[in-house]
């Protein structure tokens, strides 16, 4: 091996500290190997304190995109807070689910061995594209049909766990996807489906502009793919 290699690794924590807190976090889930894509969580990586300073940092670069729109935040009321105002969206509330632990949940065994058809929804579901950071806005169903070793949650529960998936920039197929693999590592059943509808704002507002067409996709698992009955009765039953 010829030349010093170590001029391409990730300097280490202990020479980040003069870095931005985003950079910081950055070089932690690079020198863990970890992936930071737009839909994916990295509460992990993320210190008591530093959510608040990524919110500042990201109301910083906002008020130089609305500089560089050429729009006077100084002299125009409507758009003095904007920057604070988008920022704290962003964080705190449309891509929490990046920043945030998943939600504590209850888990209760199935005393009494249900293992009939489950049926929860529909929930009203909250997201962002990742190609245009507009809205995703739509329902979810969830079929679950469950064992005597599953592990029973509150019908409460549910919605928290989409909120959690949902509050992140992504494509639909994919939010479904990682919705299917959070419920079948915590309830554990024989099968599982979902369905999601949702409009796409990126649809309504540019583009094609159409205003009528709605996406709906679904997962399904184990005796749902299987059983073309069991998935019938689930999909007749959420129309």
């Amino acid at each position: 091996m010829t030349g010093d290699t170590r001029e391409n690794l990730p300097p280490s924590e202990s020479e980040t500290g003069a870095l931005p807190t985003s950079e910081r976090i950055r070089y932690r889930l690079v020198n863990a190997g970890c992936r930071y894509h737009a839909n994916d969580n990295i509460s992990a990586f993320v210190e008591e304190g530093e959510l608040d300073q990524i919110q500042a940092e990201v109301q910083q670069h906002l008020q130089g995109v609305l500089r560089a729109l050429v729009i006077d935040t100084e002299s125009d009321h409507n758009t003095n807070e904007t920057a604070k105002r988008v920022a704290k969206m962003f964080v705190r509330e449309v891509f929490e689910g990046r920043y945030v632990a998943p939600p504590n949940v209850t888990e209760f065994p199935n005393v009494t061995r249900l293992n009939e058809l489950m049926i929860v929804g529909p929930i009203k579901v909250r997201s962002a594209c990742s190609h245009h950071l507009c809205p995703i806005m739509g329902r979810v169903w969830v079929g679950l049909l469950p064992n005597e070793h599953s592990n029973l949650i509150g019908l409460s529960k549910y919605a928290r766990i989409c909120e959690w998936i949902m509050r992140r920039p992504q494509i639909q197929e994919e939010a479904v996807t990682m919705l299917a693999n959070e419920l079948q590592e915590r309830v554990q059943p024989d099968g599982l489906a979902i369905v999601m509808e949702a409009d796409h704002f990126c649809m309504h507002w540019r583009g094609v502009k159409d205003d009528e067409s709605k996406m709906t996709n679904s997962v399904m698992r184990g005796a749902f793919l299987k059983d073309a009955n069991l998935r019938r009765e689930f999909l007749a039953l959420i129309k």
